[in-house]
């Protein structure tokens, strides 16, 4: 049996450019997986093995790979940044005990850190932070800490101090040990000194380590009652009392370095060794029943008990889908049969592969605790569960978010129509939040996605790794209707033609729901004027007719259904005959109610240099943005608004031109809001059109 204590499954996640797969490759080096570093601006980095991923120097895929330091196993998963991606970020916190928090030296917290952030607070992932990137130009360690302090509200443990900054970064002081570590050349990590503290940084170190301490024996009543006495803990003890106030996400250590030049590195895997925790250390997860409620029962991280594992991505590669798993409990064998809860099939586990980014090494066996990729499943999707067929249960199911965006796209010649629908179907099977549709008006292939970059890169997947060239459309927003008023109506629906004849009438009421809330529907029907065994066919042919809105086609949203009366006949009524008069009932009453065209509004966070404020926010103005903050850095101001999705194609071209490239910005959806009148107009206008050309 493999020793669990001394397994560490973790995440390295941060924003766009801060060095995640720098840090992972470092890692990897050091570990002695790797031998030659390779560098993300050549195109070589390990994890990064798609060309889309080399020419752009972004990670898309979370990459997985496993380790060794200091005797204990590390499975990392190296995440993307960017904010289209943040699904696989999403994905990759459910499965992992800990994460290391990537943050750049001078660019400090950034959109995207925000939302790994909150992400990783709801799955109550145990976080180091590692502020890297000290040795560029502007790079402030403390002013870092206090952003992720302010911006976060998170609470850093400061657990070492920089050497020097910018060019000078040589190396960091280990407050617990009060020892110096210097690095002298910057390809070698392993040249290091460890030394005594520099004369003029004696002062701070003392300081901080004071903090340290204090913040720490917090954890233990005892040595807290012995510091307060004068009797400093020993270091022992501080590591035992920073490792479990970290688990329990009081705080978070913080380090700092320049993954680059190679300095700082050790330490943190030091930290991930002696303060994140091993998968028995962790919540485990509650089980359910098929039907979604909890049990009461856990899946306990324990081999001896009933397997449960939780697929938590898809890729496909040369040799087939792997399936990356986490299992949580119980052992999975080579050749098993395993239950899919979701589908209710079983199915049989072909080959068990551990991953080091795009090679793998062949298992027989995996147990609890292990993060694997599982080959011949063929029915298995993300956010599934497997589970031991003779004793099943779930896992908490994943949500997914819906698509904001769609583009047309077709291919270029017809031979490629087959290949596109193959090649469709493989990718959102990898990717829960890319969704294809076809429209039924052109008969158009949709593809749907998160925003502009992640429709882009899955185009450019297409016609590299599956080789369809295709043509691309405008980008199209997912708008939604609702209704403004209540109505009061009945409907009777009578036929009568030789033998049984149909009859059913219903009286209710249509009015706004709550926003967000979806579709409601409630009867007050009493004494049995409406049977209670149509009030389902009722209700369903409702939601049946939501899916398209009388004013330009698109989903009603927020609206609830009261059933108050309606009448029956002995003969002829029937469960058909009520479903006809509901969604007859619909068309007629739905229009009167006073509809309203909703678009999506996106949380908007840009970041621009102090020099240009003025110009981006009059831009969003122009944009239909609502300015919600404007927080001024070290290095610029982060300007957050909520702006409709339809004014921000392109926002990213238009946003460098202005900033002289030095801009950035995240988009993700927020919620949905009433259209203005003009625009309202267009795009019922543009429906019509398109309603009439079919």
């Amino acid at each position: 049996m493999k020793d669990l204590s001394k397994y560490r499954n973790i995440g390295i996640f941060a924003h766009v450019d801060a060095g995640k797969t720098t840090t992972t490759e470092r890692i990897l080096k050091l570990t002695g997986k790797i031998h030659k570093t390779g560098e993300v601006h050549d195109g070589e980095a390990t994890t990064d093995f798609m060309d889309q991923e080399q020419e752009r120097g972004i990670t898309i895929q979370s990459a997985a790979t496993s380790c060794e330091w200091d005797g204990h196993r590390m499975n990392i998963i190296d995440t993307p940044g960017h904010v289209d991606f943040t699904i696989e970020v999403y994905r990759s916190l459910k499965v992992l005990d800990g994460g290391v928090g990537v943050f750049c030296g001078s660019g400090g917290v950034e959109p995207q850190s925000e939302t790994n952030w909150r992400y990783a607070n709801e799955s109550e992932v145990a976080r180091i932070i590692f502020v890297n990137k000290l040795d560029r130009v502007g790079a402030d360690f403390y002013s870092v800490v206090k952003q992720v302090e302010d911006v976060l509200a998170a609470n850093p443990l400061v657990m070492v101090l920089p050497i020097g900054v910018e060019d000078n970064f040589v190396g960091i002081v280990d407050l617990l040990t009060r020892k110096a570590w210097v690095w002298s050349d910057p390809n070698d990590p392993a040249s290091y000194e460890i030394k005594d503290v520099p004369e003029d940084m004696q002062n701070a170190v003392e300081e901080w380590r004071e903090k340290l301490i204090e913040t720490a024996v917090e954890q233990d009543d005892d040595l807290l009652e012995q510091y307060l006495e004068g009797n400093e803990p020993s270091v022992d003890d501080l590591k035992r009392c920073i490792r479990k106030g970290t688990i329990a996400l009081d705080f978070f250590p913080t380090y700092c370095g320049s993954a680059f030049k190679n300095k700082g590195v050790q330490n943190v895997l030091n930290a991930v060794v002696d303060f994140l925790p091993n998968p028995t250390e962790v919540k485990p997860q509650p089980e359910m029943d098929i039907d979604g409620q909890e049990t009461g029962t856990f899946a306990e991280v324990d081999p001896e008990k009933p397997l449960r594992a939780l697929a938590f991505k898809i890729m496909d590669d040369r040799y087939g889908a792997l399936t990356f798993t986490r299992i949580y409990s119980g052992v999975i064998n080579k050749g098993d049969s395993v239950l899919n809860t979701f589908t209710g099939k079983t199915e049989r586990i072909g080959r068990i592969v551990e991953m080091h980014a795009d090679s793998r090494q062949e298992l027989e066996s995996a147990q609890a605790g292990d993060i694997v990729a599982l080959l011949g499943m063929k029915n298995t999707r993300t956010g599934h569960t497997l589970a031991d067929p003779k004793n099943p249960a779930t896992l908490e199911p994943m949500v997914f978010p819906d698509p904001v965006i769609s583009i047309a796209i077709s291919p270029k010649d017809k031979a490629g129509t087959e290949k596109m629908g193959v090649a469709l179907n493989k990718m959102v099977q990898e990717d829960p939040s890319f969704q294809v549709a076809t429209d039924e008006d052109s008969g158009e292939t949709l593809i749907k996605g998160m925003g502009e970059l992640h429709l882009d890169i899955k185009v450019d997947i297409l016609r590299r790794t599956h080789h369809v060239d295709v043509e691309m459309g405008k980008p199209q927003v997912a708008y939604r209707e609702t209704i403004t008023k209540m109505i009061e109506d009945t409907y009777t629906h009578k036929k009568q033609s030789g033998g049984s004849g149909q009859y059913g009438k219903i009286e209710y009421t249509i009015e706004p729901a709550e926003t967000n809330a979806g579709y409601e529907f409630e009867s007050k029907v009493t004494g049995g004027n409406v049977p209670r065994e149509y009030w389902s066919a009722i209700e369903k042919a409702f939601a049946s007719c939501m899916v398209e809105g009388t004013l330009a086609g698109y989903p009603l949203l927020d609206v609830k259904f009261t059933l108050l009366d309606g009448a029956f006949h002995a003969v002829d009524s029937s469960a058909l005959a009520f479903e006809i008069a509901t969604k007859a009932a619909y068309r007629q009453s739905i229009p009167k109610a006073g509809v309203q065209l909703l678009e999506p509004i996106m949380k908007v966070d840009v970041f621009t240099p102090d020099d240009n404020v003025g110009d981006v926010i009059g831009d969003l103005n122009r944009r239909r943005g609502m300015i919600k903050s404007q927080d001024a850095g070290a290095t610029g101001v982060r300007v957050k608004s909520d702006a409709p999705l339809a004014e921000m194609f392109g926002y990213i071209g238009h946003l460098r031109t202005l900033t002289s490239g030095r801009g950035q910005f995240s988009m993700e959806f927020s919620h949905y809001a009433p259209c203005p009148a003009n625009v309202a107009e267009e795009v019922i206008r543009e429906a019509q059109e398109r309603k009439a050309n079919k």
